[in-house]
Formats: C-alpha cells, sequence, structure tokens
C-alpha cells in the first residue's frame, strides 16, 4: 500500500470510528493493512461500546462470549443495525439480514465475522427467536401466548416465559394468592412443540408445517413438582422423539432455576403440511386422509383444560 493509499484509509477510518476509542482505531488499520482476523474482536467490541449509553457500558465491561446483545445489553433493533452497519464499513464485508437475526451472543457475533472474514463456511449455531418473532409466527396470540423467546437447536427447543402476575386467570387462580396453573405449564410446553414444528428441522418434516392445522392430540406421564408464582421464570424445552406424518411426539420439561418444576413424558400433536402447488408430487398422504386414534383438538384450547 502506497503512503498516499495509507493515508487515504487512515482519514476514512478516523472519520468512521471517530467516536470510537483509539484502540478500536488502530485494531482497524492493522485489519486493513494485514487482514489480521484476531484484530476482529477489539474492533467489534469498540463499535459495539461506541453505540452504548453510559449504563450500558457499566453492564458491558464485564461481558463473556455468552453476554445477549439483545436480552442482557437491551440494545433495540435499530441500534444493532448501526452497530452492523458500522462493522461492515471497517471490515469491508456484507453482512446478509438472514444471517443477522441468528447472532444472538457477542461469541456469535466473533464466530460469525473470523468465518466471513477468512472466506469459510459460517459455523451451525443455534437459532433463537425474540419474543416478536414468536409471536408473528405462532398461531396463538394475547392473552393466551406464553413464550417470550425461543431457540432452536438440533431436535430441541427451550425458552423462558416469565409470570408476571398479570395474566387474567391468576384473578381467580387463586383468591389473593395467585398460582400460576399446572395445566398452564404444560400448555406452554406445547406451545414450543407447535414452535419447533412451525421453525425445527427434521427428517419428519419434508415440508413446512401449515400452523392452523396443528391440534394437541394426547399427552401422558405428567408430573408437577412445584408451586410457581409471579416473579418465577419458567424455563422450558422440549424434545422430538419422533415424527411421521401426521403425528409428532416430545418430551418436555420445565425448571424455575435449578428447581424441576414440570415434566412431560410424551405431547402428541397432529400436523400436516401446506398443499402442495400444481403438478407437484411429494409422498406423505393428505391430513383429511390419514388415520388418527384419537380425536384431535387445538393446542391452544385442549392442553389447558387438563388441569392437574
Amino acid at each position: 500500500m502506497s503512503d498516499v493509499a495509507h493515508k487515504n484509509v487512515e482519514d476514512e477510518l478516523a472519520e468512521l470510528l471517530k467516536r470510537c476509542s483509539p484502540d478500536t482505531l488502530k485494531a482497524a488499520l492493522s485489519f486493513r493493512k494485514t487482514k489480521d482476523v484476531q484484530q476482529i474482536e477489539t474492533i467489534v467490541l469498540g463499535v459495539i461500546d461506541r453505540h452504548l449509553e453510559p449504563e450500558q457500558r457499566e453492564i458491558f465491561k464485564d461481558a463473556d462470549d455468552s453476554f445477549r446483545l439483545y436480552e442482557d445489553l437491551g440494545l433495540d433493533s435499530l441500534t444493532m443495525l448501526e452497530i452492523v452497519m458500522l462493522v461492515e464499513q471497517t471490515l469491508q464485508i456484507s453482512i446478509d439480514n438472514e444471517e443477522l437475526r441468528d447472532l444472538r451472543t457477542i461469541g456469535d457475533v466473533k464466530q460469525y465475522l473470523d468465518a466471513k472474514v477468512r472466506g469459510i463456511d459460517m459455523p451451525d449455531r443455534s437459532k433463537t427467536y425474540r419474543i416478536e418473532e414468536v409471536a408473528s409466527l405462532m398461531p396463538h396470540r394475547e392473552p393466551f401466548l406464553f413464550l417470550q423467546d425461543v431457540t432452536i437447536e438440533g431436535d430441541q427447543a427451550r425458552g423462558d416465559y416469565r409470570i408476571t402476575g398479570n395474566e387474567y386467570f391468576l384473578q381467580g387462580h387463586f383468591k389473593d394468592q395467585p398460582v400460576f396453573p399446572a395445566s398452564i405449564m404444560i400448555e406452554a410446553l406445547g406451545q414450543m412443540c407447535v414452535f419447533f414444528l412451525l421453525q425445527g428441522s427434521h427428517s419428519g418434516l419434508s415440508r413446512k408445517v401449515d400452523p392452523s392445522t396443528i391440534f394437541f392430540t394426547a399427552c401422558d406421564g405428567i408430573k408437577c413438582r412445584r408451586v410457581c408464582k409471579p416473579g418465577d421464570v419458567l424455563s422450558m424445552s422440549v424434545k422430538v422423539e419422533r415424527v411421521r406424518h401426521p403425528l409428532a411426539c416430545f418430551s418436555g420439561e420445565i425448571l424455575v432455576g435449578e428447581q424441576k418444576t414440570a415434566h412431560a413424558g410424551e405431547i402428541k400433536l397432529a400436523f400436516d403440511f401446506y398443499p402442495l402447488m400444481d403438478g407437484a408430487n411429494d409422498t406423505p398422504e393428505s391430513f383429511g386422509n390419514s388415520s388418527i386414534s384419537e380425536d384431535p383438538e387445538p393446542v391452544r384450547n385442549s392442553i389447558s383444560s387438563q388441569e392437574n
């Protein structure tokens, strides 16, 4: 790089990173000159820090790779977009919006950018969906949606629901002593299963599932071990046991902290795929011609009716 070109790069980066720390600018200059991926961490952390409010910086200074940008730091989508645009300009790369959606932690961002700069395949990672994404995909709606975030990894899904105390049914369950119904906990696990059918990957899910066709058919092996009250966070997880159109079977459990709270040995759902376009072929039989042993009921209604 000629002296003139180097001076132009210095001026460009100095303007781009004028509100970042001197270490961030130094790392960016080094990266532009040598393509040293070791500089990426300093650049990313510096760019994030530049967009934070003072109280956020106090939280961020002790962050490790597991630190979540949205949940732990409180970044909003617009700020995240500003960070991404500045990183793109600094590193001279392009970040796809769909890939960006799955970058939740500092570690995710660093790993992704390292692979991007090296020109290698992106690492496999779990996919996490925030509350607005969950709400847009699920057939359930407030006040009967009990998922606040969902992460899908392999054949498992996990997520949380914080009991606020404002749930409408707590007014009568019970008077002056609100207790989260055990049946609603199982309903929440059922909703996790629904979300997996809509967004998860499994060999039995050969096409996209139509959410309007998902019905609860059976639940077995239920145990509830703990009373849950406002302020508790239900940490839920479900695992695919088997899927063969038009049935899917899951197991699930709920923890509050480290305490075992609820367990379902089997949650069984019926489902169907979106219709094929004219002229397309597929092997699974249509839902209407399939035989199901139980009378299906909508998952959002039937699970909650089985109060323990």
